[in-house]
């Protein structure tokens, strides 16, 4: 025969934690259910305690697929509401050997899965992830998404303004072989943040390699107000505070900038209030460097979005910022009190 029996690639399992969805679910299912990845697949939606259609939507996608030889939705409980209880919970229900994590306002690109588990197999990585690449339905929406692609924004983040492909810390998401999440007993609940840094630090620990490529790209829909986008990086910096009690040397300069802003600000506007207005350069000055910096940040954008960018910046910085000053010690010290040591396979303890 000179035609050559193609191999089948490994089945995969998507998992999906969700929670108040009801805007963005059905199109990140769709993009999911859209890959035509040539390999079994199935998509496990871990439901939280959401308020608004999210459970109503999901049980509609289960219907809709349940006919599906190639990819059916599944749902899982998750009563707790929280992130990483959602994940375990998921992947707990799912089956197949490559685990793809995918959040409910998340949308793949166009064969992000057939290109994961090839570089998979191309590096030997434990889990490969990609660009979490904002975009917005709306003008608002549209600076958030520029403010978190751009370096005065996020600084030199990898995975938010891109790079070469090699070797990470940790990555977005993520596309794991299960043998890792199961060798590790997957993520540690504690983490209500940051769950994904802690749970490749453990991989890498057991000597597994964690890689970026930006050959892997998903669509990241903003948060769709101020209040909303200052709770997440109020979240953030909360969380990277405790990380950095979790694993001393992980913090780094980017990681300072923003509570050193939020010190110095408030310095700068005592001082100008109480003694001399020169104190009022240094708030004055940040005020000047993040409106000079959306310029470029919001090249091509509606003159509303536009204006909105210094907005979303100083919302970014001053949350994160403030969540890492004010991080509670306390929770650092739970979270550290359930650490888990990384897990050696056969292969790494031989």
């Amino acid at each position: 025969m000179n035609a050559k029996s193609e191999v089948q690639p490994p089945a995969v399992s998507v998992i999906m934690p969700v929670l108040n969805e009801e805007r963005h679910l059905r199109e990140a299912v769709h993009a999911i259910l859209q890959q035509e990845y040539a390999g079994e697949m199935e998509v496990v939606v871990a439901l939280g305690p959401s308020t608004d259609r999210t459970d109503e939507i999901a049980a509609e996608l289960v219907r809709e697929t349940e006919s599906n030889a190639w990819g059916r939705v599944h749902t899982v409980p998750n009563p707790t509401g929280r992130t990483p209880a959602a994940l375990n919970a998921a992947i707990k229900a799912s089956r197949h050997p490559i685990v793809v994590r995918v959040d409910g306002h998340a949308a793949l690109s166009p064969g992000y899965i057939t290109t994961a588990v090839r570089l998979l197999e191309e590096t030997g990585a434990m889990n490969v992830g990609g660009i979490m690449h904002a975009e917005g339905q709306n003008d608002w929406e549209h600076a958030v998404a520029a403010a978190m692609t751009s370096k005065i924004g996020v600084g030199n983040a990898a995975f938010h303004t891109g790079g070469d492909a090699q070797q990470a810390e940790t990555v977005y998401l993520g596309v794991f072989r299960r043998e890792a999440l199961e060798q590790q007993g997957g993520y540690n609940e504690e983490f209500i943040r940051a769950q994904d840094w802690e749970l490749n630090f453990r991989i890498r620990e057991a000597g597994g390699m964690i890689w970026f490529s930006p050959e892997l790209k998903v669509s990241y829909r903003p948060r769709p107000s101020v209040k909303a986008l200052a709770k997440q990086y109020k979240d953030y910096g909360r969380w990277r505070h405790v990380v950095a009690r979790y694993h001393e040397g992980s913090i780094n300069l980017r990681y300072l900038a923003p509570p050193t802003a939020v010190c110095a600000i408030a310095a700068g506007i005592v001082v100008g209030a109480a003694l001399t207005p020169w104190g009022l350069v240094i708030p004055g000055g940040y005020l000047a460097a993040i409106a000079a910096g959306s310029v470029p940040a919001g090249k091509g954008l509606p003159l509303k979005a536009r204006l909105q960018i210094p907005v979303a910046l100083a919302t970014m910085h001053m949350s994160w910022g403030w969540g890492f000053l004010t991080s509670p010690r306390s929770l650092a010290k739970r979270v550290i009190a359930s650490r888990r040591p990384a897990v050696l396979g056969e292969t790494q303890e031989a």
